[in-house]
């Protein structure tokens, strides 16, 4: 399918009326943003054909899913590792809460390393 391109003069020169297809009002979170920095600062040539195709909101939103997901089930996985549970909870909130922001921070380690920055 060939589309006709159409274009406006200013001064001596053309240029062609581009536009970019409409984007969705959602919301972006965490990890589609630092992808998003990173695409801009270190691989500039991709980041401008994925705007370009009008295809650099859906990639983001798809990666910042994948990477909640994959941080949620790395945090659960330690957790499950190290027997930290709700009896722990319930018996000692403080050395909990530790852990799971642990875990939490680890998780988030290997999906930056893994996923965001590759």
């Amino acid at each position: 399918m060939t589309e006709e391109l159409t274009y406006t003069q200013i001064g001596e020169y053309l240029y062609p009326d581009l536009t970019l297809p409409e984007a969705e009002d959602v919301p972006m979170g965490k990890y589609g943003m630092l992808h998003k920095t990173y695409l801009k600062e270190h691989k500039p040539m991709l980041y401008d054909r994925l705007l370009l195709a009008g295809k650099l909101d859906g990639h983001l939103m798809d990666i910042d899913r994948r990477a909640t997901e994959m941080v949620e089930q790395l945090t659960r996985e330690l957790a499950q590792q190290n027997r930290v549970d709700e009896e722990m909870k319930a018996t000692n909130q403080m050395a909990w809460v530790q852990a799971m922001n642990n875990f939490k921070a680890s998780a988030e380690e290997v999906v930056l390393r893994q996923l965001i920055y590759s």
